[in-house]
């Protein structure tokens, strides 16, 4: 009785065990965060938007189906698609997938898992084809994050002024060129420098100018 005992206890241990080692993807619709699992301890983690209302992002368990670093949408925007999905990571044949993409405070996609800036990037390379993905959960209107670097408070607003897909550095729209890796400090040093030519611009202007203006002899002067 004993042995037979011992035996099921080693079966069992060894049917658990496979299921804690490996990596695996968490994502917490309540939070909107994704984590990375691997052997059961956290790898890494960050911020996500899924799906708004009316395209709600599914639940369950899922495992990554394909990956493409830059795939392209055949259906969003309609009718004919064209929106860039840097670092896709599909999930399912129905198009719910994990990719970069614009990150506010609420839940904002067509049912697929946004991904921030850099976020995506590392999870697109430490996941691979057949990493399992859990979507637990229930998304909530709006998300209080602090304000970090890694992210900016956005106040909700309607679908149509929401940027697409692509068009931001983090959470922050910028053109569509900052989606690129690297991309994002040189669009920011380039602000910064276009900033200062154009602040020491308006100084030698104001310079010119006052040099120009007549001064008025001491003898006109009325009292």
């Amino acid at each position: 009785m004993r042995k037979a005992f011992m035996a099921m206890a080693i079966f069992w241990v060894g049917c658990l065990v496979p299921l804690q080692a490996g990596k695996k993807i968490v994502v917490d619709l309540s939070k909107q965060e994704a984590y990375a699992y691997e052997d059961g301890e956290l790898q890494f983690s960050g911020w996500v938007s899924t799906g708004k209302p009316g395209h709600r992002t599914p639940t369950g368990r899922f495992r990554v189906l394909e990956k493409d670093i830059d795939h392209v949408s055949s259906k969003y925007p309609e009718p004919n698609g064209g929106a860039e999905m840097h670092y896709m990571l599909r999930l399912t044949d129905s198009g719910i997938a994990m990719h970069l993409g614009y990150v506010p405070n609420y839940p904002a996609s067509h049912g697929c898992i946004r991904m921030e800036n850099g976020f995506a990037q590392k999870m697109y390379r430490w996941a691979h084809v057949g990493t399992p993905v859990l979507i637990k959960g229930s998304a909530p209107a709006l998300v209080d994050r602090p304000l970090s670097r890694h992210a900016t408070r956005v106040a909700r607003t309607s679908s149509r002024h929401q940027a697409p897909a692509g068009h931001f550095s983090g959470n922050r729209p910028l053109k569509l060129l900052s989606s690129v890796p690297g991309k994002r400090e040189s669009v920011l040093a380039r602000d910064a420098a276009r900033k200062k030519r154009r602040s020491t611009r308006k100084k030698r202007q104001l310079t010119e100018n006052k040099q120009q203006v007549p001064r008025t002899p001491l003898g006109a002067l009325k009292g």
